[in-house]
């Protein structure tokens, strides 16, 4: 038997693994984030892999098989890494940075597979410690129209822009000022689901 565990509080990503018809436990990894890479692939890499990793120790005795999910994502412009607003007023300026541009959202992914204590003969891929990893990152381009300065104070005191990287959600209010996307939807919500599902349907087996 499979238990899969979300490594992330994220209601965003909860709801996209609950939306490909996944059953699963959510855990939070209580940890600084902190990468040594600077291009952005590397640090959501490196930040989901953390985070995955945590929350696999939290669950080393778990007697059936075990499939953690750690994911990062964040905003890029010009190559610099946006992430979430400090405040108001640094949320304000984010978005006059990418107003009327286009900017990359990356989402990197860690998938820890372990095998319970009761199971047998080890699997190809599988380290010393009985764990399968696959570590990946989706990009997806974002084109904004651009902002007025009252369409950036109108949104920013909603508050939505909070909790998000490059301080804006697609999903929701914002969307009215998004010109088009290249790339996966779903990742800049938070989550490639169709690319995480691809890479771990061997060990989900449906």
């Amino acid at each position: 038997m499979l238990k899969i565990v979300l490594a992330s509080s994220s209601p965003r990503r909860r709801e996209l693994l609950a939306q490909i018809g996944l059953a699963f436990e959510v855990r939070t990894a209580d940890m600084e984030e902190k990468a040594s890479a600077v291009w952005p692939g590397g640090v959501v890499e490196e930040l989901s892999r953390q985070k995955a990793e945590v929350v696999l120790g939290m669950l080393a005795d778990a007697p059936e098989d075990l499939l953690v999910i750690g994911a990062d994502t964040v905003v890029a412009e010009g190559g610099e890494i946006l992430g979430k607003p400090s405040g108001v007023e640094a949320a304000a300026e984010m978005l006059r940075r990418l107003s009327g541009g286009t900017h990359e959202v990356y989402t990197g992914v860690t998938l820890l597979y372990k095998r319970g204590r009761d199971a047998g003969t080890a699997d190809a891929g599988e380290t010393r410690e009985g764990i399968c990893r696959k570590v990946f990152h989706e990009v997806t381009k974002v084109s904004f129209y651009p902002l007025t300065e009252e369409e950036i104070r109108r949104y920013v005191s909603t508050g939505d822009c909070m909790d998000k990287a490059g301080a804006y959600g697609i999903q929701g209010y914002f969307a009215r000022f998004v010109r088009r996307i290249e790339g996966d939807y779903n990742n800049v919500v938070g989550l490639p689901v169709g690319r995480l599902y691809q890479e771990a349907k061997e060990w989900i087996g449906e």
